[in-house]
């Protein structure tokens, strides 16, 4: 089952944050821009600490002792380099003590421009059971996350939970992601949803390439 929440239907700081992160002036600031993706992470990853699971501990304080509500178990982050990498942070900064995953994915075109996706590397700890947070700004296609989080499982692991995490995501990724999804139980976290999806698997408005506006072009090879 997927369950889509997505926070452009509630007015709230972090659609001014979006709205930020999206402006063509601001994101020549790449401080202000990186900054603006973290703040996103850290809303959703407040959010998504909603729906986890917790129990009672008591903690001494100079005066006395309360008993709090604490988390039960830590989750696991995961994103896709580079462009990930600062709304990442932003989970972090959130779950301070999780474990984290981390992938390297791209899309390659041939000379036709036609295109995959290639995933060449994963670093996680163990899913099985957990809570996985996978973040990443935009949702284009959807593949690359599809590939991402099947690599990850593997065929043994089934984590309790997957959390997707998307600042932008087109309405065709979010479907795609429904579909290759539906056997395991998914919350998709969306900042806003854009219509129009290019040919080039581009979306728009969009917000760009988030990996160059964060940490400068790249080298086209």
């Amino acid at each position: 089952m997927v369950e889509i929440r997505n926070f452009e239907i509630q007015d709230s700081l972090f659609n001014h944050y979006l709205s930020e992160i999206r402006d063509v002036e601001i994101q020549q600031d790449r401080l202000r821009f990186r900054r603006n993706l973290e703040r996103v992470g850290e809303i959703m990853a407040y959010e998504i600490s909603k729906t986890l699971e917790y129990e009672s501990k008591e903690v001494v304080t100079p005066l006395g002792v309360k008993e709090v509500k604490v988390l039960a178990e830590q989750p696991v982050l995961a994103t896709i380099l580079r462009a990930g990498l600062p709304f990442h942070t932003g989970m972090l900064n959130m779950f301070d003590r999780a474990d984290n995953a981390f992938i390297a994915a791209y899309r390659k075109y041939d000379k036709d421009d036609d295109s995959e996706i290639r995933v060449e590397y994963f670093s996680s700890p163990d899913l099985d059971g957990r809570v996985l947070i996978v973040c990443d700004p935009l949702l284009a296609t959807g593949e690359s996350l599809v590939k991402t989080i099947e690599g990850l499982l593997g065929d043994y692991q089934e984590p309790k939970h997957i959390h997707i995490a998307v600042a932008v995501a087109s309405s065709d990724g979010l479907e795609h992601l429904k579909r290759r999804m539906s056997r395991q139980p998914v919350t998709i976290w969306v900042g806003s949803v854009d219509d129009e999806l290019t040919a080039r698997a581009y979306v728009v408005p969009g917000l760009g390439d988030a990996g160059d506006l964060a940490f400068g072009a790249k080298h086209s090879s």
